[in-house]
């Protein structure tokens, strides 16, 4: 499937607006940051991303929920384990994915970068279709903004060392590096 941005949307994408967002301080968008995340830990499926990137989500459904329900943070992208896409900020802004990060000796990543979030784990294998729907956008975001070519693209935990480990070993990086270049 071809994926479109119209306007910094992704076309096909569901749209939830995220709060959590503001202005980039430069317009340079030179950088991809493939995260994961699952809510609870380890299952999949429900409102709980969602709610957690609108500031919606309620602590007492779950007792892991008491740590983070008052975050404020969001993502731009979410691939669901169905490959089906959310969309939270829209590209040109700065969504609040990275946290205390560097990448090349520059600090602050979500200044330049698009965070994609799949829903996942650092260990259990991700879905065909997310890998699919992962690398149909990326050409897309390249096409769009082409500061983020093949090598600007990485991992949460390539950016966050010690603090951050996702997208985890279970992320087949050759996987997804062959279907970006094959088009398939």
């Amino acid at each position: 499937m071809l994926s479109a941005i119209h306007n910094h949307w992704l076309v096909e994408a569901e749209r939830i607006i995220s709060p959590n967002f503001d202005d980039r301080p430069e317009a340079r968008i030179d950088l991809l940051v493939v995260h994961n995340i699952s809510l609870p830990p380890g299952q999949f499926g429900g409102p709980y991303i969602s709610q957690l990137f609108t500031n919606q989500l309620v602590a007492r459904e779950h007792p892991y929920f008491q740590e983070i329900a008052t975050l404020q943070v969001s993502s731009h992208l979410l691939i669901r384990r169905n490959g089906a896409v959310i969309q939270f900020v829209p590209f040109d802004k700065r969504a609040w994915h990275a946290g205390s990060s560097c990448y090349q000796q520059e600090t602050n990543c979500n200044d330049f970068s698009i965070g994609i979030e799949l829903e996942g784990t650092d260990d259990q294998a991700y879905e065909e279709r997310q890998y699919q729907r992962l690398a149909d956008v990326t050409r897309a975001l390249m096409r769009s903004y082409p500061g983020i070519q093949e090598g600007r693209i990485t991992g949460h935990s390539e950016i966050a060392p010690g603090r951050k480990t996702d997208p985890g070993p279970a992320f087949d990086w050759r996987r997804y590096r062959y279907l970006l270049k094959s088009g398939d």
